[in-house]
């Protein structure tokens, strides 16, 4: 049998990078996968990767979430986005939307599904956090607002779950090779008057000791192992996949 048989998963921001590679890991071991994206022909694709379910949420919707399944064992709260600026120039509508994507869905998922996790007596809580829930960057305001953020909320999630059999945790890859990273790439290197090629060593991964891109795979067997029964005395922690960066 596999670890996660008869489990019930959902990933947000499952269309493709960190999100895709979780769906497939989780289902790998055996678990039915809830699909949510934004972009609902991602969503689709995934799903019919693995033979699981897709649902179309714009998560910075209350009601978006309010439509989401219940009954749900493992949440991976993955969704977000990032937006580049000044704390001057920043658009406060821009850092409104990312609060509600990466901070008030992931609450609104844990305070939907927690009662299922404790009813059945097991229950895995992984959120996507950051290099950039442990340390700053300028000019990402929003985003490492947010990841802070969801570093506390975890925490919470894991104290009140503890006694039901629920754990709650952080992964906190550096830069991963993703469509969002991509994108960072373009805008730095344009930023800078760089090459791309020089962006990813000489200032995404500038205070790294590895300087490449994490492979969104590798993100996605940490997540696995979370969730496996051999993980139940691991919570409330944040687990640095970040080539040295918070060692430094």
């Amino acid at each position: 049998m596999n670890e996660l048989d008869g489990r019930m998963a959902l990933v947000t921001g499952a269309g493709s990078g960190i999100g895709r590679a979780c769906v497939h890991a989780l289902a790998d071991a055996g678990a039915k996968v809830h699909v949510v994206d934004i972009d609902g022909s991602a969503a689709e694709r995934v799903a019919a990767e693995i033979g699981g379910r897709a649902h179309i949420a714009d998560l910075a919707d209350p009601t978006a979430v309010d439509a989401l399944p219940r009954e749900v064992d493992i949440l991976v709260n993955n969704a977000g986005f990032q937006h580049v600026a000044p704390l001057t120039e920043f658009p406060p509508e821009v850092f409104t939307r990312v609060q509600q994507v990466m901070v008030t869905a992931p609450f609104l998922l844990m305070r939907r599904v927690l009662p299922h996790m404790y009813e059945g007596g097991y229950g895995r809580i992984v959120n996507i956090s950051s290099v950039h829930g442990l340390r700053a960057s300028p000019f990402k305001a929003a985003y490492v607002a947010a990841k802070h953020a969801l570093e506390g909320l975890s925490k919470v999630a894991a104290l009140e779950g503890a006694p039901h059999g629920v754990t709650s945790n952080c992964v906190n890859p550096g830069y991963v090779d993703t469509p969002l990273v991509r994108d960072q790439i373009r805008d730095q290197a344009a930023t800078h008057g760089i090459a791309e090629s020089e962006v990813v060593g000489e200032v995404l991964l500038r205070r790294a000791a590895m300087k490449e891109l994490l492979d969104p795979g590798e993100v996605a067997e940490a997540v696995r192992w979370l969730c496996g029964e051999h993980a139940r005395h691991v919570t409330g922690i944040s687990l640095s996949l970040d080539g040295g960066w918070t060692a430094a």
